[in-house]
């Protein structure tokens, strides 16, 4: 494994910016709202979440959602400046909390200076035209984002300069936008590149599906987005089909001998967890979150049991991406799902071998499933859970209650109610 060692020990928050901020993401009103400023007065919040890092979405400047970069060099005029950014990130690390970037290198806008000319952009090798269209090609379709040349040397020196530059600057990672679509010759030349100047970069790819291990070899990167993960949590959950957990459970281990997964259960690009299992049993989902190996991240507002659908259409973000109240609840305000966050990740804490210890499945049933986690530097833990709608029993041995909900033992023998979960260690 190549990721830094203080990697090991992060959980992040992870925030969507233009949208946490208020900003007009359609482009059309560019007026400011409030700045990056206004997120330091969650950074406290993130601290007793007992979270460490702050994975913030694009913060550059952008036509409209901010995955349009026009300039990566500086701070979208929607939310702020600059010294903002500057003062964000002192702030952060003040509080022994990290700061990633999102970087779009698959892509730009089509009002990037290089690419604005559509002749120039392919006679100077930064656009590639399309055959079918005649003009630019562009990604997934969006006629407003034009597809960077990834042959051209040049635009491997870039995007090595652009993410040298902001780490320069104080921030400790990237996770690299639509790392999928770039080829992996690409980030042969730019990462290894990264890691000489910046050894401790930690550097996650977006890759929604294929053969993780191999895009991990293949690029230098630290570590990729769990979606098969992801996926296998919610569905497992609603269809109570522990079975399908179970399964992904295995291919999660065969990566853990490559890189360490970055993990999640919600993010800026699909519907909210607390919407997607609303009749199944959502505090499940953070159990596995907090348990499983893998470096976890918690979706803003996530944990104050925000809901939201993703919709296919313009402005269908919006609902998972909305924007933050002008400061972060008190503790008498605090809903029972920030609370379950905070003892979850709490056993984490105490627990730090998780990260990249290997998941033992005990017992797996229709919607009941115990694993236990090998921890080398003390008692394995036992973690056991019902997705159910029914009462559900399995055995735990000498296992000794750590924290659970809904669920009662007697001996060796635990009853979990319909949605209740255990923790113990053995």
């Amino acid at each position: 494994m190549t990721e830094p060692d203080w990697v090991a020990s992060s959980i992040w928050w992870h925030v969507y910016p233009l949208g946490a901020l208020g900003a007009d993401t359609t482009g059309r009103d560019r007026r400011p709202g409030r700045s990056l400023l206004a997120l330091v007065d969650w950074l406290d919040h993130v601290i007793r979440l007992g979270a460490n890092g702050l994975a913030l979405g694009p913060i550059f400047q952008s036509t409209s959602h901010g995955y349009d970069t026009i300039d990566h060099f500086v701070v979208d005029d929607r939310i702020g400046t600059a010294d903002d950014l500057t003062h964000l990130i002192e702030q952060c690390h003040r509080r022994g909390i990290r700061v990633m970037f999102d970087g779009v290198f698959n892509h730009v806008g089509a009002g990037h200076p290089l690419v604005a000319e559509p002749h120039s952009a392919v006679e100077s090798g930064w656009a590639r035209r399309d055959p079918r269209t005649g003009g630019l090609r562009t990604f997934e379709g969006h006629s407003h984002l034009v597809e960077l040349d990834h042959r051209n040397p040049a635009v491997a020196d870039m995007v090595g300069e652009i993410i040298c530059h902001w780490l320069g600057r104080g921030i400790d990672g990237w996770r690299l936008d639509a790392a999928y679509a770039v080829p992996q010759e690409f980030w042969r030349h730019v990462i290894p590149a990264v890691k000489d100047r910046f050894p401790q970069a930690y550097l996650v790819g977006e890759v929604i599906h294929g053969d993780y291990a191999d895009d991990i070899s293949a690029t230098g990167m630290d570590s990729v987005t769990q979606y098969e993960l992801w996926k296998a949590v919610w569905s497992s959950i609603t269809d109570a089909n522990m079975h399908e957990l179970a399964w992904a459970l295995q291919r999660h281990n065969t990566m853990l001998d490559t890189f360490v997964p970055w993990t999640f259960v919600g993010n800026h690009d699909v519907t909210r967890i607390a919407t997607t299992l609303a009749d199944h049993h959502p505090q499940l989902a953070t159990v596995l979150l907090a348990t499983l190996p893998g470096t976890p991240a918690v979706y803003y507002g996530d944990e104050l049991g925000w809901t939201g659908v993703k919709e296919e259409r313009e402005g269908g973000d919006d609902a998972i991406r909305p924007e933050l109240p002008p400061s972060a609840p008190t503790d008498a305000d605090l809903p029972s799902e920030y609370r379950l966050h905070q003892r979850l990740i709490g056993i984490r804490r105490r627990y730090p071998r998780i990260h990249a210890t290997r998941v033992v499945v005990e017992d797996v049933r229709q919607g009941l499933l115990r694993y236990r986690l090998p921890l080398d530097d003390g008692p394995d833990l036992v973690v056991a859970l019902n997705a159910n709608d029914h009462p559900a029993g399995t055995q735990i041995g000498a296992a000794t209650r750590i924290d659970s909900d809904a669920a009662h033992q007697e001996g060796d023998m635990l009853q979990l109610e319909p949605g209740g979960w255990w923790i113990g260690e053995t």
